[in-house]
């Protein structure tokens, strides 16, 4: 593997010819709010939609408790 003269921490075998400069930079200024749940917890929820429901129902209880 010989490294690129220009850049040494480039290898001389990567390829960006056909790269897109910024192809993702919309999403990424946008933001994510990935968050990571146990395997426990998960088995309960089979998909996104799921995992949303159930928060919302939540909030939902919080909302009304609170104003009560």
């Amino acid at each position: 593997m010989k490294r690129s003269k220009k850049d040494r921490d480039m290898l001389e075998e990567y390829d960006f010819s056909k790269g897109v400069r910024g192809k993702y930079s919309k999403k990424y200024a946008a933001g994510t709010n990935v968050v990571v749940i146990e395997p426990d917890v998960a088995k309960y929820f089979p998909d996104h939609d799921s995992v949303n429901q159930a928060l919302r129902s939540l909030a939902d209880i919080i909302k009304k408790r609170k104003s009560a």
